[in-house]
């Protein structure tokens, strides 16, 4: 009788994992109008609906950090969900971002950013080293952007959200 030995051979593969980042990106949701001198509104009922349903929406995300405008419709539209995965809101200034070192200080992060119809574009356009995002519409309270950043790979999604 013959024997047949089969010799099985490992090979280990040394990869290297990819370096991602996701950022997630929204403008604050509908915003008390009765002052138009009013430079700091809250929500009105329906942007507190919203700041509610974005739960929702991201209720399967751990975010690792939300950022926030020192504002009080970012803050109240982000506060839900804030105070759902117990996260804190750290305060950005759009003008000041240098989104080198942002990407770098949320490496392997996800993250939330809350901001305005006209810092949001511009921020992400910033992430993606592309002016191709235009200012929200004024009455646009929907849209979620996604930048992924892996390594040096980058890609990005618009989705609006009803």
């Amino acid at each position: 009788m013959k024997k047949i030995f089969i010799i099985f051979l490992f090979f280990t593969f040394n990869v290297t994992a990819q370096e991602c980042s996701e950022f997630f990106l929204i403008r604050h949701a509908e915003k008390n109008r009765t002052d138009p001198n009013n430079k700091n509104p809250n929500l009105n009922e329906k942007g507190k609906l919203r700041a509610l349903s974005w739960v929702e929406v991201f209720k399967n995300i751990e975010f690792d950090k939300i950022y926030s405008t020192n504002y009080n419709r970012t803050k109240e539209t982000v506060m839900p969900i804030s105070k759902k995965i117990d996260q804190k809101i750290l305060i950005y200034n759009p003008s000041k971002i240098n989104f080198e070192k942002f990407l770098l200080d949320n490496r392997n992060n996800k993250v939330l950013v809350v901001g305005h119809s006209n810092t949001i574009p511009s921020f992400i356009n910033g992430l993606i080293k592309q002016e191709l995002y235009d200012q929200i519409d004024d009455k646009n309270n929907s849209n979620l952007y996604i930048v992924k950043v892996c390594n040096n790979s980058i890609s990005h999604n618009l989705l609006y959200i009803k």
